[in-house]
């Protein structure tokens, strides 16, 4: 088992700045591809971004492209998510995801990611 546990939500105002973290334990961290979704109150979860095992694979929706930014450092076990510009709509939980085989032109699909953590609350309200 691959445990994740997320960190660094909050409460910020538009225009704001958050870095989440992803923490894994359990597994070799190098072995897997990381995810990042989003689900906000009564919606869909959602794909925003995913990293490669190497890190040289990025992938970001639409609606956050320029202005979040996914890193990984193997080291550390632990993925991080930079999130400027944050806007009300960015609010919801945020988890990250690890999948052994990510095709990346599926990355934003929930199917593809093998273990998931418990989230952490992003509120962008002012």
């Amino acid at each position: 088992q691959l445990q994740l546990v997320e960190s660094g939500g909050g409460l910020v105002q538009p225009g704001g700045s958050l870095r989440l973290a992803c923490a894994t334990s359990g597994l070799s961290f190098d072995y897997f591809a990381i995810g990042w979704f989003r689900q906000a109150p009564d919606k869909a979860r959602e794909g925003v971004s995913s990293i490669s095992r190497s890190g040289g694979d990025t992938a970001y929706a639409e609606s956050v492209k320029g202005r979040f930014a996914i890193s990984r450092d193997n080291a550390k076990a632990t993925v991080y998510l930079q999130m400027n510009g944050l806007q009300p709509e960015d609010t919801g939980i945020y988890y990250c995801a690890a999948a052994r085989a990510l095709n990346s032109n599926r990355w934003f699909l929930k199917k593809e990611y093998d273990y998931w953590g418990q989230g952490t609350q992003v509120t962008v309200a002012s």
